[in-house]
């Protein structure tokens, strides 16, 4: 066998290895809302919207075996009132972190400022409950 045989065939027996390693794992998905936020999960991504400022959640979640979880993502603050053209809003990285147990969702975020958010709870299929700020 050719060098460029092997190393594709090495390579289709690693890639096969991945799908059988966690058999049926899918990142958590759907819509949860709680007092002051809605969370949007979906193909392994997320949107977050507080009352004054919104968010992304830029990794899949996978909880863990006891529902925790810890993702990067980032926070950007907003305001009241329309945008502006041209206005910038500051955007930081931040930290998803929380558990998943079923329908419900303990949330908090890190800024990387080191101010914390939350916790918050959440339901799957419930509505943000969200007053923008003014």
């Amino acid at each position: 066998m050719s060098m460029g045989r092997f190393a594709i065939a090495a390579m289709a027996v690693a890639l096969s290895a991945c799908d059988t390693m966690v058999p049926g794992l899918k990142p958590a998905g759907g819509s949860f809302g709680g007092p002051q936020i809605g969370v949007v999960l979906e193909s392994g991504a997320g949107t977050v919207d507080f009352g004054c400022a919104t968010g992304t959640i830029d990794e899949p979640i996978f909880p863990g075996k006891d529902g925790l979880f810890s993702v990067k993502g980032t926070y950007r603050t907003g305001q009241s009132g329309p945008i502006k053209v041209g206005q910038i809003f500051k955007s930081q990285e931040a930290v998803y972190s929380g558990t998943i147990v079923k329908d419900a969702m303990t949330l908090s975020v890190k800024l990387e400022d080191e101010t914390e958010l939350g916790p918050f709870t959440l339901t799957l299929g419930a509505p943000a409950q969200v007053v923008r700020c003014r």
